[in-house]
């Protein structure tokens, strides 16, 4: 019995692995992606105003289990790449209208920013991330120095060390 249920395990992690191997896409090329992000704290955040840069973009919502990993993760790439033309954000796709279930407050997504000590920046409407072919969360979207989308991620696997995963991807594209 325990070797059965050993091996159901064993089959169903092989399929999370080949459906995460199957999420690593690169987006068709279109040109450079045009986008604005309100900040958190700062001024906003735009393609323009990241020419020259490869910049990491990472869909989320604060209510998702795996928040607490991607966050590290952005942090760690953030600190891994300082000074090296890398522009790392983590993007809330929670809704700014209190009227909404999957709302949540500047003040909150601030007090996230600062216990992760990541950039934050918003997409309630998720204009950006429907643009960039984001169909899940979590989801990480890197751009090019150019500002085409050369990368995204789909989902995340809990075991998985996300920023090793993104640094590989990062060097490429360096």
């Amino acid at each position: 019995m325990f070797n059965k249920i050993r091996g159901r395990i064993a089959i169903a992690v092989t399929i999370l692995a080949i459906a995460m191997v199957a999420s690593l896409s690169t987006p068709a090329q279109g040109g450079a992606v045009n986008f604005s992000f309100r900040a958190m704290d700062g001024e906003p955040v735009s393609s323009e105003s990241l020419r020259g840069e490869v910049v990491v973009l990472a869909f989320g919502a604060s209510w998702l289990p795996l928040t607490r990993n991607q966050m590290e993760a952005v942090k760690k790439l953030a600190d891994q790449y300082a000074g090296r033309g890398v522009a790392v954000y983590w993007v809330s796709t929670e809704s700014e209208s209190p009227k909404s279930k999957n709302y949540v407050s500047d003040d909150q997504l601030r007090e996230l920013a600062r216990k992760y000590k990541v950039t934050v920046l918003r997409d309630p409407d998720g204009v950006v991330s429907k643009k960039l072919g984001v169909d899940q969360l979590p989801s990480v979207v890197i751009i090019d120095k150019h500002g085409n989308a050369a990368a995204t991620i789909g989902g995340m696997d809990p075991q998985a060390n996300l920023a090793t995963q993104l640094a590989a991807r990062l060097d490429k594209i360096l």
